[in-house]
């Protein structure tokens, strides 16, 4: 019984703790510079063009959504292990959400090579 209460006081600590971790990193990704941009989706398009409205997408699913999940789905396969229960199903969930991740990079890539017209 006292195990547990020790993980009750810890954890509202750690929550804390991952919560200005992910702060800090949106923060830090989010600094532009000097010069802000306005109105501009991707370089030279705006978000009015499919292309510019896709790679926004691509961009967001597959270096946000994808790895994100991934690193819970990879804590909850740790801590379903260190339970004694299954962890596979979180296993292969993280190792999938990756694989998204790295196929959305590849479709961002195609995306950025289309549209330069035809040379």
């Amino acid at each position: 019984m006292r195990d547990l209460s020790a993980w009750r006081r810890a954890l509202p600590v750690a929550l804390i703790l991952a919560l200005l971790v992910v702060t800090e990193a949106g923060l830090i990704a989010q600094n532009l510079g000097t010069a802000p941009q306005t109105n501009v989706a991707v370089q030279g398009q705006t978000g009015a063009q499919p292309e510019g409205t896709w790679l926004n997408l691509i961009n967001w699913v597959g270096n946000v959504v994808a790895p994100v999940g991934a690193g819970g789905a990879a804590l909850a396969a740790i801590a379903s292990f260190a339970a004694g229960r299954g962890f596979s199903r979180w296993a292969f969930t993280a190792i999938g959400l990756l694989m998204v991740s790295g196929l959305t990079r590849l479709l961002e890539f195609w995306i950025q090579q289309g549209t330069g017209g035809i040379s």
